[in-house]
């Protein structure tokens, strides 16, 4: 298993993941300057940058003195250089939902923190451009929250086309 960077900060919680990779799971204080770290020790691409909705499943296992909260953004980091992976998982609380963006460390984070801000409502301070990405712009809510309501939503369709 990988260890933490030299310059990561102190007390971050980690525990082996799949294939041996390190997850690390930071406060959301502790989460940009691990990113920081872990790009500056040779992760250079930043694979993936999701939010999961836990609603239902809050006694989730966690290591010991991770909190679970409603929302968890998982990032994966990769270095090519070394062949390893890392994965972050931060907890964020549905009544503070805000994470710092990562866009000045890996700008293909970009998209990836617009969409989990359209469809789970996670606010990404500080991001160059943080509006709707999937959804329309007048959209009400997050659709991807488990306690978006699952009503209709009606469709106009075209007239469809007479036989030839």
């Amino acid at each position: 298993m990988i260890a933490l960077p030299a310059n990561a900060p102190a007390g971050v919680i980690t525990s082996e993941g799949l294939n041996a990779d390190l997850a690390c799971f930071p406060t959301r204080e502790q989460y940009r300057d691990l990113v920081v770290a872990f790009r500056a020790d040779g992760f250079e691409m930043c694979v993936d940058l999701c939010a999961v909705d836990y609603l239902s499943h809050a006694d989730r296992p966690l290591p010991a003195g991770v909190a679970g909260e409603r929302f968890e953004i998982v990032v994966n980091l990769l270095s090519l250089s070394r062949r390893v992976r890392v994965r972050i998982r931060v907890q964020v609380p549905e009544s503070d939902c805000f994470l710092e963006t990562l866009f000045q460390e890996y700008p293909g984070t970009e998209a990836m923190e617009r969409e989990a801000f359209d469809l789970f409502g996670v606010q990404f301070t500080n991001h160059p451009d943080l509006t709707r990405i999937l959804m329309p712009e007048d959209w009400e809510g997050h659709p991807l929250r488990k306690d978006y309501g699952i009503g209709r939503v009606p469709v106009q369709f075209k007239e469809a086309p007479g036989p030839r």
